[in-house]
């Protein structure tokens, strides 16, 4: 499996850069090339799942000569096991819908060759983060897809997109610069970027405490506004909204958690082992954005900005259980980070199609649409009751063990903050279905339609893996 790990990057940018060199003759082949290349990764990471390998691929070995005596060899060391490898089929699955789901949600004027040419962009970036072996590498490839968001973000160049866009790229330097800052720190006192090197070298106890404690907090200054936890979450409401509804899929299915919890995930264990004063950091993270994610979504009635505040919400769910230490914790938080990004890409699809039948975002201009619009209320009820725990689900059992691991790890104090926030989202959940589903259907509606097939049953198949 080895030699196939170049193609989770080389796969989306020969089709991002395919779609550039259609742009005139055939503009109207980037979907179609955009849906074949995740189709294809959809295939490379189904089978590495299937076989369960786990293995080191490196890329380049150019020789380059140093100032000094010698010379070193340059490349990009790609590492699957089995993280990178769930992550891995989590960005295939969400992607392949959303590609799907894009086909008919844009319209063919709205500048398709550049928006997959970014599509395809984000997931190289994204890919290429969750096999990147080193810290470098990780940098480069998280910075490709930040970029690539932030203009995706933008695509639509209003004045809200342009505004959520800036705001995105003002942060998203900060959390880079702090990121790049950090990296700087560990070299410095390690000489090593590599993270096999930097965990032998950190384990052996010869590295000085306090650059490692300086570099852990920049790291989680810089990946917690990847991810989004408050209060680090200033560019998600905006920019949420703002996007195109598959790319709000991809940015809360994947982005945050590729560059933010994979990235946590990956370089804090290596770099102070989660030590008792980085847990309580993280728990304190993750509470906040527990609660003051699930606080905020209250007020709301833009659908996609309630879907971007529990974004905030359910991260702080994932920080709380891997702040635990315990391998129950861990796995706790990794199972809810990918249910999350099933059902969140889900909802986020299904307010696209919602909005494409009610032609607003508002759930005071929605109503009825269950008799107007089955397979897309459908879609969006299932995600809704995944997302507020309700069983059989899975989110039910991703928030239940994650009550488990807290409960287990003598927190019951946090084990009941996180029910009290479980319900807290039911109760939003409730709402969104009751005033957008349910109840009177507003005469200007009364001509509403489904939307087209390809837009709904991407949702439902992502609802059958919830």
């Amino acid at each position: 499996m080895e030699r196939f790990l170049p193609l989770f990057t080389a796969v989306p940018l020969l089709a991002g850069f395919a779609c550039l060199l259609l742009k005139r003759a055939a503009p109207r082949a980037a979907p179609a090339l955009s849906v074949a290349s995740m189709a294809t990764l959809l295939l490379l990471a189904s089978a590495a799942a299937i076989r369960g390998e786990e293995g080191v691929a490196f890329a380049g070995g150019w020789g380059v000569r140093s100032s000094g005596e010698g010379s070193f060899v340059a490349g990009i060391a790609l590492v699957l096991d089995g993280l990178s490898r769930l992550f891995l089929l989590l960005v295939a699955v969400v992607g392949t819908a959303s590609a799907v789901f894009a086909l008919r949600y844009l319209a063919p004027e709205e500048g398709l060759p550049l928006f997959h040419v970014l599509f395809n962009l984000l997931v190289a970036g994204m890919n290429g983060a969750l096999l990147a072996g080193d810290l470098f590498n990780l940098y480069v490839f998280l910075e490709v897809a930040s970029l690539a968001s932030v203009g995706l973000v933008a695509w639509r160049t209003g004045g809200a997109e342009v505004e959520a866009a800036l705001k995105y790229l003002v942060l998203g330097t900060l959390s880079s610069a702090a990121i790049l800052l950090g990296i700087t720190v560990l070299y410095a006192a390690t000489g090593f970027l590599n993270m096999a090197d930097l965990s032998v070298a950190v384990s052996g106890g010869a590295v000085p405490r306090v650059p490692l404690l300086l570099a852990a907090g920049l790291f989680v200054a810089g990946f917690g506004m990847k991810t989004a936890a408050m209060p680090f979450h200033a560019w998600l409401p905006d920019a949420h909204p703002s996007a195109p509804a598959p790319i709000s899929a991809m940015l809360s299915g994947l982005l945050i958690k590729t560059l933010g919890i994979y990235a946590l995930l990956r370089v804090l264990p290596v770099v102070t082992g989660m030590d008792g004063d980085l847990r309580a950091v993280l728990t304190a993270l993750g509470l906040l954005s527990m609660w003051g994610g699930v606080l905020l979504a209250q007020a709301q009635d833009d659908l996609k900005r309630i879907l971007a505040y529990h974004s905030v919400s359910q991260m702080g769910y994932v920080l709380v259980a891997v702040a635990c230490g315990t391998w129950l914790g861990v796995a706790a938080g990794i199972f809810h980070a990918v249910n999350h990004g099933l059902f969140k890409s889900a909802l986020f699809l299904s307010s696209g199609s919602l909005e494409r039948v009610a032609g607003t975002r508002r759930l005071s201009g929605m109503g009825g649409l269950f008799r107007r619009a089955p397979a897309t209320s459908a879609g969006l009820l299932g995600a809704c009751l995944s997302i507020s725990g309700v069983p059989p689900f899975n989110g039910f059992w991703s928030k239940l063990l994650i009550l488990v691991a807290l409960l287990s790890a003598g927190q019951p104090a946090m084990a009941g903050l996180a029910a009290g926030a479980a319900l807290m989202t039911l109760v939003t959940f409730v709402k969104v279905q009751r005033k957008a589903l349910f109840g009177p259907l507003p005469a200007r509606l009364e001509g509403a339609r489904e939307v087209p097939a390809s837009m709904f049953l991407p949702v439902l198949a992502l609802v059958l893996l919830f």
